[in-house]
């Protein structure tokens, strides 16, 4: 027998034929028409997945099988990244389409607006052939809760009659977002700093100095310096990339959200601005999928900047998450727009040497760089003046909870809760009183109304256990049970604890575990919450403790025990 003929064996086996289940070829066709026009790389296999899972409904094992052998890659590779994700929905071939997907809200923002009821109502008046009635985390509208999603329509301020009248209306997608056009934007000065900026006529380290000058910091909740950020992947060697995280998962977190919709086109320039600045060779925008109208409004809007000649087709990549809180750390989106499970990486090297595809890469998120334009046409001096005594510049409170007027509030760095409830939001809702508050989102900590006077911003709450993060305030009352909030809290980490290290994979189920037992063992949970933040991986394990340690801090031990009769 000739060479060539004899069975590969061993690690230089070949390709040979591939074992276990044989791609069936109707629906290897089927596959490849649908993707058709998408090319088919390894990193947009989340992109394939969304796009199956839009059109059949769900995921069929004989498409992922298809797919597996259309990419080159081996079938375990798409079923890791398929079933990482909280959106993708796998389904034999044999078994029926699934029943309509209706996801309610119980992020605590929802939850102190009746979810948990508008859950059990649905429930009971939905049968499970006709919907299914599924609990999501936090879908980013805390100011507008209770929330329900069907299919992608979202009811806001939500009740069971509302979701019914959706369904029998046939009511699935988002309603269209309008926003101001490019055009408008173009005829009040928009993009006139980045084509300064591309001619030469406005020099990069002018950006730099003014960014400096205003105290421009990461708005995602890390606050590194945003210039030391931009001079440190500048200085890599090409090609460089720059990647927006809008994956904005945090619970009480929305303001990402309403600068998308509400100023699509100063986000979009100071997105451009700040890849001119770094020499980025291309962008991508990383967003929630639990933004559907946010996303069609992008598509719209970057078409337009296309069309105008003010970027290069296919210079902004766009792209869905699936609903995986952990891929709002920087390298887990990485890994995650390189179509894997979003893990986060060891560090260093870190993300700015090192980062997609290998590369050095800037990343910031949506409020960073929509302040950019900002900055730069106020000065840097002036905008950063707008700060409380002491802080430096302006920023956008997601604020949600017990208050008279919920919603992205912007105001300057380093205000109080106090002042935000009072001269923001209305004050107080009827008939509630400040009880606690969580500064930034669930891995923010619970402070007590005894320290709503404390400035909200970077540097400040860390001396008091909690984090500023993103500047989610959730705002907690007298009439509200504080263990349930906790407890709330804990269950969101346990659930989206990504599972890659043991200290966070197991500790967020046994501190869930030990909050639940009859008598609240303050010591080991302490040990066990020191653990965890200085062997996790990333902050989702080290912030997980938070709500649990600060509530044991600063209130009674009997507010947050199990009552007896439970």
């Amino acid at each position: 027998m000739h060479s060539s003929e004899q069975p590969a064996t061993g690690r230089r086996k070949g390709r040979g034929q591939r074992r276990g289940r044989r791609v069936d070829a109707a629906t290897r066709d089927a596959v490849a028409g649908l993707l058709a026009d998408l090319p088919l790389r390894r990193d947009l296999l989340i992109e394939h997945l969304h796009r199956l899972q839009d059109t059949r409904g769900c995921l069929r094992a004989g498409d992922l099988l298809a797919l597996a052998d259309l990419l080159r890659i081996g079938v375990a590779e798409v079923y890791e990244t398929a079933t990482f994700y909280a959106h993708f929905d796998i389904r034999e071939d044999e078994e029926p389409a699934p029943a309509l997907a209706v996801r309610v809200c119980d992020g605590l923002s929802c939850r102190l607006q009746g979810a948990l009821q508008l859950d059990s109502a649905l429930r009971a008046r939905l049968p499970p052939a006709d919907a299914r009635v599924l609990r999501a985390p936090c879908m980013g509208r805390c100011d507008l809760a209770p929330v329900v999603q069907v299919g992608k329509r979202h009811a806001d301020r939500a009740s069971a009659a509302d979701v019914l009248a959706l369904i029998d209306e046939g009511a699935f997608t988002p309603l269209p977002l309008v926003g101001e056009s490019l055009d408008a934007y173009r005829a009040r000065g928009g993009y006139r700093q980045l084509q300064a900026l591309r001619d030469g006529a406005l020099p990069v380290e002018t950006v730099f100095a003014e960014l400096e000058a205003a105290g421009l910091r990461g708005m995602g909740g890390a606050g590194f310096p945003t210039a030391r950020k931009w001079r440190l992947v500048r200085a890599a060697p090409a090609p460089r990339y720059l990647v927006c995280n809008a994956d904005e998962g945090e619970p009480g977190t929305f303001k990402d959200r309403v600068i998308l919709e509400e100023q699509t086109h100063p986000f979009l320039d100071g997105l451009l601005l700040a890849a001119a600045c770094i020499d980025a060779d291309r962008c991508w925008i990383y967003l929630r999928d639990e933004y559907p109208a946010a996303h069609a409004l992008l598509r719209r809007e970057i078409a337009a900047l296309e069309a105008a000649q003010l970027v290069e087709p296919g210079f902004i990549d766009l792209r869905r998450g699936a609903g995986a809180y952990i891929c709002g750390e920087e390298s887990a989106l990485i890994e995650s727009i390189e179509g894997k499970r979003g893990y986060p990486r060891q560090r260093p090297p870190y993300v700015a040497e090192a980062g997609l595809f290998g590369r050095p890469t800037l990343v910031n998120n949506v409020e960073t760089l929509a302040l950019v334009p900002t900055i730069l046409a106020a000065g840097g001096a002036r905008f950063g003046a707008l700060g409380g005594e002491g802080f430096a510049g302006l920023r956008s409170y997601s604020v949600s909870g017990r208050v008279r007027e919920p919603g992205v509030k912007q105001a300057p760095a380093g205000i109080s809760t106090r002042q935000l409830i009072d001269d923001y939001c209305g004050g107080m809702a009827e008939g509630h009183q400040l009880l606690a508050y969580l500064p930034g989102g669930a891995s923010g900590g619970i402070l007590p109304a005894s320290l709503a006077d404390l400035p909200l911003h970077f540097g400040e709450l860390e001396k008091h256990g909690a984090l500023i993060g993103s500047a989610a305030l959730i705002v907690l009352s007298d009439r509200d049970d504080l263990r349930a909030a906790v407890q709330a809290l804990l269950e969101f980490f346990a659930d989206e604890s990504c599972g890659q290290c043991t200290p966070c994979r197991i500790g967020t189920e046994k501190m869930l575990a030990l909050f639940e037992a009859p008598e609240l063992d303050v010591s080991l949970l302490n040990e066990l919450a020191a653990l965890m933040r200085d062997a996790s991986i990333c902050g989702l394990g080290q912030a997980a403790p938070n709500p649990l340690t600060t509530a044991l801090q600063y209130f009674p031990q009997h507010q947050l025990a199990r009552k007896r009769d439970e």
